[in-house]
């Protein structure tokens, strides 16, 4: 019997944001409904929050599908692109969600309306649960394929989770506080308004990086330069440059080795070095080396 083939990277992260997607459709009509039915506003925009989840993971796992595809005559460095530019759209996707929250919490605060209904705090505390579960999951297989999409989309669950326990304290305030708290819901929303537009700048902030070509966190330059230095008869890296392209990483390089060898024996000692870098750091996709005399 044949041993089942591992999903690569591209496919797991999508795995996960349509598990993703098939929560939030659950917790968008459950939410709703019990807003409506409980007259809490926070659990209305409880609801917009998981609806604007759906719409940007289905961005992620579009872009994803991109990011997978081979390089083509068009795209020589690949598709990675698509994955950051994901996560950029949840980015703002969230903003664009806090600001609607916002201006309605705020005219329902200077609405007069009715306490919110003690069984909607049932259905919030459920709704906390499950979306911290499901922001670990996918902050996991986040880390774990390292996309920055995926890791952006577990944090706009973790945002929806904050919303939903922002809610349950408002309305658990308006419910003890009696007359004249019936607005502490709508409160804890403009609260939750304003957490969500902090986790947008979480999100933005690696994926605008990465889009950039920014050197990525961690020890990866000197990772590569070690192994680079480890293959015999190179003296020395000059330079070493390191951009993270969707799933994948592209190096560059520039060794210094003994001027007198012949560019025959030079072109032999990049290719050690490249096999080694890739046998060792399997992200690697590919790596550009400049060789150089070291004296």
């Amino acid at each position: 019997m044949e041993k089942p083939i591992a999903p690569t990277n591209a496919q797991r992260g999508q795995q996960t944001m349509l598990m993703g997607i098939a929560v939030n459709v659950v917790l968008v009509i459950v939410k709703a409904t019990a807003g409506w039915l409980g007259n809490s506003y926070a659990l209305i925009a409880d609801a917009l929050e998981s609806a604007t989840d759906i719409v940007t993971s289905t961005f992620v796992w579009l872009g994803l599908r991109v990011a997978s595809r081979k390089p083509d005559e068009n795209h020589p460095y690949g598709h990675g692109k698509a994955e950051p530019l994901a996560a950029l759209l949840v980015s703002l996707a969230l903003v664009a969600a806090a600001i609607l929250i916002a201006v309605e919490s705020v005219h329902n605060i200077r609405t007069p309306h009715e306490t919110p209904k003690a069984f909607t705090l049932l259905v919030l505390a459920g709704i906390v649960l499950v979306k911290e579960v499901l922001f670990r999951k996918m902050n996991q297989v986040g880390s774990e394929v390292d996309s920055s999409a995926v890791k952006a989309d577990a944090w706009h669950q973790r945002s929806d989770a904050i919303t939903s326990l922002t809610a349950f304290v408002g309305i658990s305030i308006a419910l003890i506080g009696g007359p004249g708290y019936e607005s502490a819901d709508d409160w804890a929303a403009l609260l939750a308004s304003l957490v969500i537009v902090f986790n947008a700048y979480h999100i933005f902030r690696p994926s605008f990086g990465e889009i950039m070509d920014e050197s990525p966190a961690g020890a990866w330059k000197a990772e590569i330069e070690a192994i680079a230095l480890s293959v015999a008869q190179v003296e020395g890296v000059e330079k070493c440059l390191v951009r993270k392209t969707g799933f994948e990483y592209f190096v560059d390089l520039h060794l210094e080795v003994d001027g007198n060898l012949t560019v025959r024996e030079g072109h032999a000692i990049a290719h050690r070095v490249k096999e080694a870098i890739r046998a060792q750091k399997p992200a690697v996709y590919d790596v550009l080396i400049h060789i150089e005399p070291s004296s």
